[in-house]
């Protein structure tokens, strides 16, 4: 996804239910992803630091085990499946 696509998408009620604090409170593992994802997007590569390339293999990760799992047979446009990926960046129904 886009960066400016991204920050709207984090700011949509959907993106919010979509969610797994890790620590049962604060701000989702997903939403602190992908507000990463957007600052990374935005750095030239000269910019780029060991951590942003840990965070983005962090997310190559995640993305290829969700999608290896598949989704709801039924109605994925609204799943909570799709929703927790496109809070890491990917939309799986813009391949």
């Amino acid at each position: 996804m886009a960066p400016a696509t991204l920050k709207d998408w984090l700011d949509t009620d959907e993106s919010k239910a979509a969610r797994w604090s890790g620590d049962g409170g604060g701000e989702t593992v997903g939403h602190h992803s992908g507000r990463r994802i957007v600052e990374i997007k935005h750095k030239s590569k000269a910019d780029l630091k060991e951590d942003d390339y840990a965070h983005m293999n962090k997310v190559v990760g995640y993305v290829h085990r969700h999608l290896a799992q598949g989704g709801p047979k039924q109605d994925v446009e609204h799943s909570t499946w799709r929703h927790s990926l496109m809070n890491w960046g990917h939309d799986p129904l813009k391949d």
